[in-house]
């Protein structure tokens, strides 16, 4: 009698093990793909939760490009395998991602910013926080190079976010550019505590009709500036820090995160003080929105609002207005140079009264945050 060795030893029960790992393989990402499902349901209802409900949205509109990659990623594995109940339910999330999408990924294929291109009654407008005029990249005070910037750029309109006063003050550059603007400059002066006046400043070639602020004169302030013969209101922002610092940075990005036996606490202190900025943020918005909606002339929104596009605070700001970046960007834009350089969280929104031509971040290292410059048409 023959034996078998191919049954007995062969392809048979090699079979058998595949087909009981992939079984327990099929569960684990099975348990995975409803923990990403859960996410994406949560996420895409972020926006619409004031963070003072619970702490778990912010955090989860923080990290949305990811949780939409990984539903992205689990739904290919599901048609490679043939699973189509588990592929369809993160098609779903997928195809509704799509409408948000733009906010973080925009293609452009007639990317070009020439001058010529526009011609004339374009308006170029720059929103850009200049940290004090202090580059944490060379770790020094940069004001003339800031002002070298932008008289190289030659906006029409310029906000700036974290304005020093007296370091503009004592800059002959700075003081050459002021030559060519009408400007409002609102903030506080702290001269009791022998310390800057830090600002928030709206700068222009156009004639500024008057100006004031909003809650306070650090985090919105206004100007009606006459632009040919209509009347543009333009809002400058500055909403409350995340109070993430510079070594919860390097916690975050680096080796840290995985080898610090204390990751645990300072994790739960990020969060924390995320959560509670995100409280205050979000009651700024509410107050800054009504004034925005009494306006009903033009109007451009703009400005540093530490969230993402993905958030109760960018929704209410933008309710109405035209993200440049969604209209003209190109590719995936960040506006912050830490965190791995993923975050966006400066802004420059338009009423429809205007038409959006262009939008570029130029990646100059004279601040934490890169400027946003974009080109406005009037309709």
């Amino acid at each position: 009698m023959t034996t078998n060795i191919y049954d007995d030893y062969g392809h048979d029960n090699v079979k058998k093990k595949k087909s009981f790992f992939m079984r327990v393989f099929d569960t684990v990402m099975l348990l995975v793909t409803i923990v990403a499902a859960v996410m994406a349901v949560l996420t895409f209802i972020t926006p619409y939760v004031n963070p003072a409900r619970a702490w778990i949205f912010p955090v989860l509109g923080l990290v949305a490009p990811a949780t939409y990659m990984g539903v992205l990623l689990l739904m290919l594995y599901w048609i490679i395998r043939w699973r189509w109940v588990p592929a369809s339910v993160m098609m779903f999330f997928v195809v509704l991602g799509l409408f948000k999408l733009s906010l973080f990924w925009h293609f452009d294929f007639q990317k070009d910013y020439g001058e010529e291109k526009y011609g004339r009654g374009t308006l170029k407008f720059i929103t850009y926080n200049i940290c004090d005029f202090h580059s944490p990249v060379y770790e020094k005070v940069v004001t003339d190079s800031v002002a070298r910037f932008i008289k190289e750029q030659k906006p029409d309109i310029l906000c700036l976010q974290e304005f020093n006063v007296w370091r503009a003050n004592g800059s002959e550059e700075f003081k050459s550019l002021l030559e060519t603007y009408d400007y409002a400059t609102l903030g506080e002066v702290r001269n009791e505590m022998n310390l800057p006046s830090t600002a928030q400043a709206i700068f222009s070639r156009h004639k500024i009709l008057r100006s004031g602020v909003v809650l306070t004169p650090l985090s919105s302030v206004w100007a009606d500036i006459l632009v040919g013969e209509d009347t543009v209101r333009v809002f400058n922002n500055h909403l409350h820090s995340t109070n993430i610092k510079k070594e919860d940075n390097d916690f975050l990005t680096g080796r840290s995160l995985i080898l610090d036996h204390g990751r645990e606490d300072k994790i739960k202190s990020i969060i924390s003080r995320f959560r509670s900025t995100s409280v205050l943020r979000s009651g700024q918005v509410d107050s800054i929105a009504m004034d925005i909606d009494k306006v009903h002339t033009r109007k451009i929104v703009c400005g540093d609002f530490n969230d993402t596009p993905m958030s109760y605070a960018y929704r209410v700001m933008s309710d109405g207005l035209t993200d440049a970046f969604a209209e003209q960007g190109s590719g995936y834009s960040h506006t912050y140079n830490k965190f791995l350089e993923l975050l966006r969280i400066d802004y420059v929104l338009s009423s429809p009264g205007f038409e959006v031509l262009s939008y570029e971040v130029p990646y100059v290292p004279y601040s934490d945050h890169y400027p946003v410059i974009v080109r406005l048409k009037k309709n």
